[in-house]
């Protein structure tokens, strides 16, 4: 990964004015291959012929490395209860290929739990109320736990022979927050941060032909940030295997100018030689349009690569009549890149791109594709219900989709960079993203960050603004300024294509802002229209303006048990309005649009409340993606869908005689509201607004009727229920994929006997899962609740609670049954359908051997002490496993994990030889040990005896006459106390399993 400095971008010359950045203005360089327009060959051949080139020769893989993890927590203060990490000698950085015993094949992982990725341990955690953790979500994370704050993870998997000459790489998308790799019994690397995609090349210790053991501590100690964030590796892992000469990661970018009937496609390619001689390669750049026809081909010129470094290959290609990407029409082309190396295919890679232009006016707003678009957009963190940060895609496209229903088309990733699969999200279903880096700052580890966020998204057609960071004073100052050049530097250099931005604190156009393309403000309306009127010239957008601070379902604020009122306070433009805000931004052709704070509810920073709160209320939608009430305010001004919703519910016992404030959001042109049969008038219906009446509670009804052109189009209706009496459940899908991977949200309403939802319970309600299908979260939205997501069970809150559910990887059917004691539960059952598996890594189990006797595995009882003593340390005391085969009186098998230790090497199963058995009686050889001893019952006892290379000196004699003062005795070595070589207790084994 390239280091870049300030400095370094500064002298590149690449910084380009706002206007040019916003216009799409840009240069990759000189191109090595003249634009070529496209006329393709019949669609069948050419379908073949790119299935013939995918095959032939194209050695890169990217497996799936999120299945068969083993999982065990550390701690962050404690050694021996951290797995000897930083204990001194035993291991870590004193040699290399022994870094820690856990590392090893051979170590017993018995105790670790099973886990598959993406997986967050403080989900699980148990919540503290201590208000230190307010912004973690009160679960024990930090210094002051350091019991749950590291988390240890290992996988094993095999390597085939065949990947002997490949370059072999571990990605991981996200893990949080500082995660160290070790590679079979190798330390790695570790990167420090919590939300930027990061790898390790681990070629020259992967073993081909053999089995490997990938280790890996997290330690989420520190924070990134003043919300939950979550812990452990909570994005998928990949093991890629490439050619040496192989496409870098992210190393394709495809730019497009769109001209009447015809788009102009610029290609960038970037290759790596890690050869060891310079290569001779050209780069085959294929389109293929979204009916998988190849629409255009561009064959670069011959280049040498040296060794160990990297070339750029600039072609250029005419596509005619482009179909391009839109909020309502997605079509997405794919670059196939073929890089040939001595006549051979060695590597092949796909990029998914769209087609489309983009631009801000400083007077009109936004436009995509030359057509008007208001950013009606959402800010949002990357947790959920059930699962906290370690969301599966499936679940990455619920939320989209949760938020497009409401009429959202934009979202901002706030405050980091996303989750690639979130952008796929957005690439399928038509959601622009506002693209935001963690770090503001030009050191080289922002630059880093930013720069692997713009090179890695940079071919998302959704992504149509960079976002620099969110509410750091220091972009309002001179330093800021210094810092918001090199970034934007690193936007132009990488991509060139897109404006940037950043979400401003207390200021606009000030300081280091100036370099922004697209003048951000966060809740300043006013200020904002008063600078459009100063500087009419610079484009704005709201990048952070507004939230639905309320809690669903409630509509008294009660402080105590944290429940803030779900009423918009209409009457203001503050940071609490929906309407305030919208009424605003939707008035003023100028302002792009803006995104309100937040989408969902989130865990951490609660507000306005703390304890009991652990979450958030900002959000339109609650942690399950149930909406709130202001949810259908957006919708009826964000979408052209008819709206009639009606609140708050009907139950107020108590309240009888009290005036209600009955509110409407609709799109309709009239509501008419009738009490318990009798009308309350009708009302017309005003842009960007609502309707309100004012009624005395008595038992009954409340519906509203609205009108389109004169008749009645819709009604609602909230009625005074009766006693919880069943539960009734639906799926947010009939099907999901038998892939392991797939989630499907089964959302669950307490109903009285008429079948009304009861806006005032707690039942509990017990999910159970039955068939190819397994629990993974619960949730009910509920911001006080403090029971674990991680339980089978659920109190219902105001009417409704979720269970999510994802499949297993085998064919058939999932059932989902909801109890409740004293109601009628509910059953769903939904199909699990075969589907192609993605390409994963497999997962792998020691082979435990079978037959008579001793034969079978065999670990050893952990020692209570005394074994470390110098021939411990040589001989790499710890963990390690015996492979008994037992033929008559003979014995053979391996043994792993006893010979090598503090010189490393300790790793390689270690055939038996000289095996015995006679009575009870067992002894064998393995490597420079011996083994001797007794079969008692189910364990066996054995003496081990090594050297571990050295020579056990023995004491030297007293010589007659010698001096009391004087040299040693002849024959005596005084560097080596014999003392040391002590002898060390009996090895116990017992059967394992693992």
């Amino acid at each position: 990964m390239k280091t870049v400095s300030r400095r370094d971008v500064l002298k590149t010359g690449l910084l380009v004015p706002a206007a040019a950045a916003v216009q799409g203005i840009g240069s990759l360089g000189t191109t090595e291959a003249a634009a070529e327009v496209w006329s393709p060959p019949p669609a069948t051949a050419m379908r073949e012929s790119s299935s013939q080139n995918a095959a032939s020769g194209a050695g890169r893989e990217r497996l799936l490395l999120d299945f068969g993890w083993r999982f065990h927590f550390g701690d962050a203060d404690d050694a021996s209860k951290d797995f000897g990490f930083g204990s001194g000698r035993a291991g870590n950085f004193q040699k290399t290929g022994n870094f820690l015993p856990a590392g090893a094949i051979a170590f017993d992982d018995g105790d670790w739990r099973s886990v598959n990725l993406p997986h967050d341990w403080a989900i699980e955690l148990p919540f503290q109320n201590d208000p230190a953790l307010a912004s973690k979500g009160f679960y024990p994370l930090g210094r002051a736990y350091p019991a749950t704050s590291v988390g240890w993870y290992r996988r094993v998997f095999d390597l085939p022979t065949a990947d002997a000459d490949k370059r072999i790489t571990i990605e991981f998308d996200g893990s949080y927050r500082e995660t160290m790799v070790v590679c079979n019994g190798f330390y790695i690397g570790t990167h420090s941060g919590g939300y930027d995609p990061f790898s390790f090349d681990v070629t020259d210790f992967a073993r081909p032909g053999g089995r490997n053991v990938l280790l890996v501590r997290v330690d989420a100690t520190l924070s990134d940030g003043w919300f939950y964030e979550g812990a452990g590796i909570y994005r998928h892992v990949w093991l890629v295997k490439t050619h040496p000469v192989h496409v870098k990661q992210w190393g394709t970018f495809v730019r497009s100018q769109v001209q009447a009937g015809r788009a102009t496609l610029t290609v960038r390619t970037e290759v790596n030689n890690y050869s060891s001689s310079a290569q001779s390669a050209r780069v085959i750049s294929t389109m293929l349009a979204p009916s998988g026809n190849a629409v255009g081909k561009s064959t670069a010129s011959v280049t040498s690569i040296p060794a160990g470094e990297d070339r750029g290959f600039d072609q250029e290609i005419v596509v005619s009549q482009p179909l391009l990407w839109s909020l309502e029409e997605r079509n997405r082309y794919r670059l196939v890149t073929e890089v040939e190396v001595a006549g051979e295919i060695v590597d092949r890679y796909e990029t998914p791109f769209g087609i489309r232009t983009l631009r801000f006016d400083a007077e009109k707003g936004f436009f995509l594709n030359g057509n008007s678009v208001k950013l009606k957009g959402t800010c949002n963190h990357q947790d959920h219900a059930g699962i906290g940060a370690a969301l599966p895609d499936a679940v990455q496209y619920y939320r989209m989709r949760k938020l497009q229903e409401m009429g959202c088309n934009s979202i901002r990733t706030s405050h980091n960079p996303p989750t690639a699969e979130l952008l796929d999200a957005c690439d399928e279903l038509g959601m622009l993203v506002f693209d935001e880096t963690r770090m503001m700052s030009s050191n080289p580890e922002g630059l880093s960050q930013f720069g692997d966020l713009v090179r890695r998204d940079r071919n998302h057609p959704s992504v149509f603004m960079w976002s620099m960071g969110n509410e750091e004073g220091q972009a309002n100052t001179d330093t800021g300024l210094h810092i918001l050049t090199a970034m934007k530097a690193v936007a132009t250099e990488y991509d060139g294509s897109r404006p940037v931005s950043i979400a401003p604190i207390h200021a606009i156009g000030v300081g280091g802002l100036v370099m922004c393309d697209v003048m951000g403000y966060n809740y300043m309306d006013p200020e904002a229209e008063k600078y459009h009127q100063e500087h009419p010239e610079h484009p704005i957008v709201g990048t952070e303006t507004v939230s639905a601070v309320g809690t669903r379902g409630i509509y008294v604020t009660d402080a105590a048990k944290g429940f803030v009122g779900s009423y918009d306070p209409y009457t203001t433009t503050g940071r609490a309005s929906a309407e305030g805000w919208w009424s605003f931004c939707n008035s003023r052709p100028w302002c792009s649009g803006g995104f309100v704070w937040t989408g969902f509810d989130y865990r951490g920073e609660p507000s306005p409340n703390e304890w009991p709160n652990i979450s958030s209320q900002y959000g339109i939608i609650d942690t399950c993606g149930f909406p709130k009430d202001t949810f259908f305010y957006y919708q009826s001004w964000w979408t052209s869908k008819p709206v009639l919703h009606l609140f708050p519910h009907w139950n107020w016992p108590g309240m009888e005689g009290k005036e209600i404030a009955v509110w409407v959001y609709s799109n309709l042109d009239k509501v008419e509201l009738f009490f318990n049969g009798q009308s309350l008038g009708v009302k017309d219906v005003k842009k960007d607004s609502h309707l309100a009446w004012t009624v005395k509670y008595v038992p009954g009804a409340i519906e509203a009727r609205g009108y389109k052109d004169g008749k009645v189009v819709m009604t609602a209706k909230r009625e005074t229920t009766g006693a919880a009496a069943k539960l009734v459940m639906s799926a947010d899908r009939q099907e999901v994929s038998a892939d392991g991977e797939d989630v499907a949200m089964f959302a669950v309403e307490v109903q009285d006997a008429q079948g009304r939802v009861l806006p005032i319970t707690d039942n509990e309600v017990t999910f159970r899962v039955s068939g190819q299908g397994q629990l993974i979260g619960v949730g009910s939205g509920d911001p006080t609740d403090h029971e674990s997501d991680k339980s089978t069970s659920r109190k219902a809150f105001a009417g409704l609670c979720m269970a999510l559910v994802q499949s297993t990887k085998t064919t058939g059917s999932i059932t989902v049954e909801a109890t409740s004691p004293g109601l009628a539960p509910a059953s769903v059952t939904v199909t699990a359908k075969g589907v192609t598996l993605r390409p994963q890594v497999a997962l792998w189990s020691r082979e435990i051997p079978t037959g008579s006797g001793i034969t079978g595995l065999w670990r050893p009882v952990p020692s209570t002490g005394g074994d470390s003593g110098i021939v411990a340390l040589l001989r790499g005391a710890g963990s390690s496993v015996f492979s008994l085969q037992q033929s008559g009186v003979g014995l053979t098998g391996t043994v792993e994990g006893t010979a090598g230790g503090f010189f490393g090497g300790a790793d390689v199963p270690v055939p038996i030889t000289d095996g015995k058995i006679d009575g009870d009686q067992v002894s064998f050889k393995a490597g420079n040990s011996t083994f001797a001893g007794t079969l008692k019952g189910e364990q066996i006892e054995l003496q081990q005896t090594t050297t571990g290379g050295f020579r056990i000196p023995t004491p030297a004699k007293e010589e007659p006459g010698r001096p009391a003062v004087g040299p040693p005795p002849d024959g005596s070595d005084p560097s080596i106390n014999p003392s040391r070589f002590r002898t060390n207790p009996p090895i116990i084994l017992r059967r394992a399993q693992r």
